[in-house]
């Protein structure tokens, strides 16, 4: 792929919600399997997600035997959050999510006016989830490298979100040049994917990186402590924000202590809204309440001496002083130096040109 040769659609829709350069940030809170495989404990991470304000609260489905070797290691963040007598197939196991509890949880999302999306791990997931009518796809950062996974997922012709984590640039590229072919609906994120990350692992200017590179839509996938890097993310260009959050940090599992709480959740909207009020629409103009104090501030021409009718304007009889707005503006200083004075004007008048 070479540079920006590859054109991805400036507006993709995800359930009612577009998402475009111009518009509000898209922000998905990650409940993951911080529901520990309890249906009740998932309703309340809804409940919370829809309280907080986001547009979609996404979850995961896999088929554990699909998704991996029973002899594989827990990744070290794993290891550290969880019963090390577990396996990490054992582990994913107890997560798992029927389809029939993903349908259950996408009607309840329903009620609460909130987008379900999950993320698939595997095609029969994959399948399921296209079933069901979930709106779009997440690809987690362990897909980005599954070429013959990412063309599944492009084939299904629905809305992709693209996360960049443990990758290099070349993998992305070869990743969006397999998926531009069928798809053309990506959102690409960038990611570090461990849990936590520490502060110098963020990487942000990397959403500047590929949105020099590729002619697409960009976002952050955060995996840093608390509220932490999302708002400058979107400070940065990210127009989709995704935060893992859980109910508890203290619970058991592999995500919960590198989640936001609930306030923290709440914090972090409010925080992407403010900054999204902060960058306003790159139109450079006076703001409303601008205007009264430009016309007390700025300046307009005024005599700097008498000045008799036929003179010239000149440097020697013409100053700039705030008048209240009233005259000339200063800014076309030139324009009037050397016109011919139409009447007298005492020191101070306003110079009028008529």
């Amino acid at each position: 792929m070479q540079e920006r040769c590859i054109q991805f659609n400036k507006s993709v829709y995800i359930g009612n919600k577009c998402i475009e350069q111009s518009g509000h940030v898209f922000i998905i809170a990650e409940a993951g399997v911080n529901h520990n495989g309890d249906m009740k404990l998932a309703k309340q991470m809804i409940d919370v997600a829809a309280e907080a304000g986001v547009d979609a609260v996404k979850f995961q489905t896999f088929k554990t035997d699909q998704l991996i070797l029973k002899n594989v290691e827990k990744a070290p963040y794993q290891k550290m959050t969880t019963n090390n007598e577990m396996s990490q197939y054992d582990m994913l196991k107890s997560l798992e999510i029927t389809k029939e509890q993903t349908k259950e949880l996408m009607d309840y999302c329903r009620e609460k006016n909130i987008i379900f999306l999950s993320t698939p791990f595997e095609k029969t997931s994959l399948d399921e989830l296209d079933e069901l009518g979930v709106p779009a796809f997440k690809v987690a950062a362990t897909d980005i490298t599954n070429i013959q996974f990412l063309r599944q997922i492009a084939e299904k012709r629905k809305p992709i979100i693209l996360s960049a984590g443990m990758c290099y640039l070349e993998e992305v590229t070869k990743a969006l040049e397999t998926i531009y072919c069928i798809n053309k609906d990506v959102i690409l994120l960038q990611c570090t994917a461990n849990y936590p990350i520490q502060d110098e692992e963020a990487n942000i200017n990397v959403i500047r990186t590929f949105m020099d590179t590729f002619d697409i839509i960009v976002g952050y996938s955060d995996h840093s402590q608390g509220v932490g890097a999302s708002p400058y993310a979107v400070a940065a260009g990210a127009k989709v924000v995704e935060k893992h959050f859980t109910l508890n940090k203290h619970m058991e599992g592999p995500d919960h202590k590198a989640s936001v709480t609930p306030e923290e959740l709440r914090q972090l909207v409010s925080e992407i809204r403010r900054v999204e009020k902060y960058l306003g629409d790159g139109m450079k103009m006076p703001s409303c309440s601008e205007q009264m104090t430009r016309k007390a501030l700025q300046k307009c021409l005024v005599a700097s001496q008498s000045i008799k009718k036929g003179d010239k304007f000149c440097a020697e009889n013409i100053v700039a002083k705030r008048t209240n707005g009233e005259g000339v503006s200063a800014l076309y200083y030139d324009y009037v130096d050397g016109k011919i004075a139409g009447r007298n004007y005492n020191a101070d008048d306003i110079i009028w040109l008529n």
